[in-house]
């Protein structure tokens, strides 16, 4: 089931290109990993690793129904029409970029900057990743496809980022969990541990880490697969789990997601990001960089037409632009409860 080829980029940038806003920062980007490989740690051929659930994983959830779902319920807002809904009954605000809904789309691609942003209240999340999308927002059908690292005490007993993945052929409803908690994704990979710790993280003015996000359907088989960094395979999502994905996607999204339970009646503090404001930039604001999306070739182009979007700008907010190094990239995240978001 190991796909026939891996998404190939249509152009290269040619290294002697200027580039109008080239970081000049001196601090290098370098690749995060994961926790667990340090003490030396492998598993034997012909396994893969799978972070243990424990009682207390069960007992955090509301009920068994709940464990390992993302409470999510999609409602509609006065937007433009192709405008992704993505604000949910529950208190779900995002920092994101988006693709248009009219076209044909085999899978995305970006490098997203790791930090462990704060949560305030235990089942609340933060998280930044791409989502592969398609079917109706304002209905039932909602197929989606994600990936990306996340703060969640509630699902993993602690406050370190870990590598997640999730899905979801229902809008949320009763299909699809997070990581390997339902059947569903399947890893295939044997060094790749999704759930855990992702090791070392970005410092504030100092070293930057990030880690590299693919998602892309096999043009053959048609199984959506994850890769990891710059060429690793990590596992798929069988064809037969979507509706609409079984097909094509029709929008992908980049980018920060929280929960604002709005505990005591304020807003969350539960940061998104880094904490930081977009217009903080580098080494200070978290970002995704290199956005790309697959056509139907299987091969990899960079997103130049994209749309941003934030539902409460005091709170987080996003900022994008273009260079040749970085592509299509935005900074995003902030603070939550702040003088300006009460």
């Amino acid at each position: 089931r190991v796909p026939s080829q891996m998404p190939k980029m249509k152009k290269a940038l040619k290294e002697d290109e200027a580039s109008s806003e080239r970081n000049n920062e001196r601090v290098i980007i370098e690749g995060a990993w994961q926790m667990w490989h340090r003490n030396g740690t492998r598993c034997p051929k012909g396994t893969v690793p799978i972070r243990r659930s424990t009682e207390h994983d069960v007992l955090r959830a509301k009920s068994l129904f709940d464990f390992g779902k993302k409470q999510h319920r999609r409602i509609p807002l006065h937007r433009r029409a192709d405008a992704p809904d993505v604000v949910s009954g529950n208190g779900h605000e995002h920092a994101i970029a988006y693709t248009g809904s009219s076209q044909e789309v085999y899978g995305a691609r970006a490098t997203i900057n790791v930090w462990d942003p704060s949560i305030q209240v235990v089942n609340e999340f933060s998280l930044s990743q791409i989502w592969v999308l398609s079917g109706s927002f304002d209905g039932s059908d909602l197929n989606s496809i994600e990936a990306g690292w996340q703060v969640s005490p509630e699902l993993y007993g602690d406050s370190r980022p870990r590598l997640f993945t999730y899905w979801t052929s229902d809008s949320y409803q009763a299909t699809g969990c997070y990581n390997l908690l339902c059947a569903g994704f399947i890893q295939t990979n044997s060094r790749i541990a999704i759930g855990a710790a992702i090791s070392p993280i970005s410092t504030y003015a100092g070293n930057q880490f990030d880690i590299t996000i693919l998602i892309w359907k096999d043009p053959k088989l048609g199984n959506w697969w994850m890769g990891f960094g710059e060429n690793l395979l990590v596992g798929y999502w069988p064809a037969e789990l979507f509706t609409h994905l079984a097909d094509h996607a029709t929008m992908v999204e980049w980018g920060g997601e929280v929960v604002n339970s709005r505990a005591n009646g304020e807003h969350t503090s539960t940061q998104m990001g880094s904490g930081h404001f977009a217009e903080d930039g580098f080494g200070k604001a978290s970002y995704f960089r290199n956005l790309e999306i697959v056509d139907s070739d299987n091969s990899l182009s960079s997103v130049r037409d994209i749309s941003i979007l934030a539902e409460n700008t005091n709170c987080y907010n996003i900022k994008n632009s273009y260079n040749n190094e970085w592509g299509t990239h935005f900074y995003y995240g902030g603070p939550g409860r702040n003088p300006q978001c009460p």
